[in-house]
């Protein structure tokens, strides 16, 4: 299985992505939380890298944060709402929020130019995401205006090569410089939450689809690349493994500990009653005082694709695909009237055999957007299944509802333009 951050290809398989890539299935991480979304309750939310740090903070009220992207190339549609959602939940739980317009990408991969990717990083993604109850405490930036972002990503392009872009992405040497600076950047994204500008380390969560796992990949890569020492629970005791540190500095670390403890020339070995998060946080902020990062590796939550109203995946190229939170509700009506559904060919066999709401993309509007309420879609579900409801049932309900949000939404909308200049926009108040 080939995950590719820009390409169209769909997962079939989601149960893959545990074997394949190492991830974890959510479900175990839902009795940790005071409080689940919608999202994470109905196994849209399916996996996750580490999320269990985060969990920890929200329950001790200890600092974390969430970081997502998005690339302003064209209309934000329901896909980006579900990252916006998990965001405002996280700042919601106590999370500090960092969201970023991915303009370098867009330009760099889409070709979008940078008046575009400011008129669409605005118009689009930035007013429903405050319409959607982002808070003003919360950090939003365009990538090319933030030299913050520039300087960090010029010092992850010093522990990371061609090859291992190559083998991770899949890019061959045709692979144009502005790409390969555009990847750098979105490791840069995930791990600036983490500067001590912003508070220093801290557990930091990703949102995203499963197709972006590669970036993740990388920035966890390189988040251990940038530490000055290596930390290791071994049997009996805890490591602490010197990178490239002189001696010296070493032998200075070694006075933060106390109790039995052997110094050598490399490596400092623990022997007392410390546990590996105590030696792990002293060690962060000792490479914090001298200069260095002491970065977490940034956790990440996945979250299924929700199925194209003509089946198969939402695209750009494909308008009757997507619903876009900025066309008319009228529009939207219409498209999920003709939308592809699960039901038999005939009214007669849907009675006889019932329906297949996991093949419906009118079900998945419902399951994933406008229903909260989970007795209410596992009725619907039933009805489906045992041939009680009609297509037409849930087309009529899935148009009202859309028509409602959107008139409630771009309502929202238009009152985040009015209030947009209480958000410290990075790049936008040049």
């Amino acid at each position: 299985m080939k995950l590719d951050p820009w390409g169209s290809s769909r997962i079939e398989d989601y149960s893959k992505l545990f074997d394949e890539f190492g991830i974890k299935p959510f479900e175990q991480i839902l009795g940790m939380l005071p409080d689940v979304h919608r999202l994470m309750r109905r196994q849209i939310i399916f996996g996750h890298r580490d999320y269990e740090r985060i969990a920890d903070a929200i329950l001790s009220r200890e600092p974390f944060a969430v970081m997502s992207g998005f690339m302003p190339s064209g209309k934000v549609h329901l896909g980006a709402k579900m990252v916006m959602e998990e965001i405002i939940w996280h700042q919601e739980m106590g999370g500090d929020a960092f969201v970023a317009i991915a303009d370098m990408e867009a330009h760099a991969v889409r070709g979008v130019s940078w008046h575009e990717c400011e008129k669409i990083g605005v118009e689009e993604y930035i007013l429903s995401l405050i319409a959607l109850g982002f808070e003003p405490e919360g950090h939003i930036y365009f990538q090319s205006r933030s030299k913050t972002i520039q300087d960090l990503t010029f010092e992850l392009g010093c522990e990371v090569n061609f090859t291992e872009l190559a083998a991770i992405y899949g890019l061959g040497s045709e692979a144009r410089i502005s790409h390969l600076t555009s990847v750098l950047t979105q490791s840069a994204d995930i791990l600036q939450p983490q500067l001590e500008i912003f508070g220093g380390p801290k557990p930091t969560v990703i949102p995203v689809g499963a197709d972006q796992d590669p970036h993740i990949r990388l920035a966890r890569d390189v988040s251990n690349r940038m530490r000055m020492f290596l930390v290791e629970e071994r049997d009996g005791y805890i490591s602490i493994r010197g990178k490239d540190v002189d001696k010296k500095a070493l032998e200075d670390l070694n006075t933060f500990f106390d109790g039995r403890k052997r110094l050598y020339e490399a490596h400092l070995d623990l022997y007392g009653d410390y546990t590996l998060d105590e030696v792990e946080r002293i060690v962060r902020d000792f490479e914090v005082a001298r200069g260095g990062y002491g970065f977490i590796p940034p956790a990440s939550t996945y979250h299924r694709f929700m199925t194209g109203l003509t089946g198969g995946k939402m695209s750009s190229s494909i308008p009757e695909s997507f619903i876009a939170l900025t066309e008319s509700p009228e529009s939207a009506s219409e498209k999920v009237m003709r939308a592809k559904t699960g039901g038999r060919v005939t009214l007669k066999e849907q009675r006889e055999l019932g329906g297949i709401p996991e093949d419906c993309t009118v079900y998945d509007l419902l399951l994933f957007h406008l229903i909260e309420d989970d007795r209410e879609v596992e009725e619907i579900y039933a009805e489906c299944r045992s041939g009680r409801r009609s297509c037409g049932e849930c087309k009529k309900l899935a148009a009202e509802l859309i028509s409602a949000f959107l008139r409630e939404h771009q309502e929202r909308r238009d009152d985040a333009r009015s209030k947009l200049r209480e958000f410290d926009i990075v790049g936008l108040w040049a």
